[in-house]
């Protein structure tokens, strides 16, 4: 009598629930670890945005802070000597300063009031799928202390900084 070699549909079984079991282990591991490396680089993208809001206010001292397209540039006019403007500085990446203002999950605002020349301005970082590609919500303002919010729907000057 022959006999066969091979695996039992039994052991095959065996090995395919121990495979789900140390899935069912890793995948939220790995959810957990995404959206902390997100929020790590939304607070990277705000710190970026309040160096280029002092570069922008130091340059154009008449026009003061100024919002996200302003700060940044079209990539023909940016990557001349004289292409920078105070309506198209050059300071961050487009993927910032163009609509959507999406990066790494979140969605970045900046806006400038005050007047002539413009004195403040509010930056914020909040996630596009909360629970999914962030927790929590970052803003910061001229003062340049980055703030978070737990909740992550908004954040303001009072929430606790960083």
């Amino acid at each position: 009598m022959k006999r066969q070699k091979g695996f039992s549909l039994i052991e095959l079984l065996i090995v395919v629930a121990i495979i789900l079991i140390i899935a069912a282990i890793a995948i939220p591991n790995l959810l957990r670890s995404r959206m902390a490396a997100n929020e790590a680089s939304a607070v990277g993208t705000l710190r970026t945005i309040n160096t280029g809001e002092v570069t922008f206010q130091t340059t154009y001292p008449t026009v003061g802070f100024a919002g996200l397209a302003a700060l940044g540039g079209v990539a023909a006019t940016c990557a001349t000597p004289t292409g920078a403007s105070s309506s198209g500085a050059c300071l961050i990446d487009n993927v910032i300063a163009a609509a959507p203002n999406q990066k790494s999950g979140y969605t970045f605002t900046a806006t400038a009031a005050g007047g002539t020349p413009t004195v403040t301005y509010a930056t914020t970082a909040i996630p596009i799928a909360l629970g999914q590609s962030g927790q929590r919500a970052f803003c910061s303002d001229q003062s340049g202390v980055i703030r978070f919010n737990a909740g992550g729907a908004g954040c303001t000057n009072t929430d606790p900084a960083l």
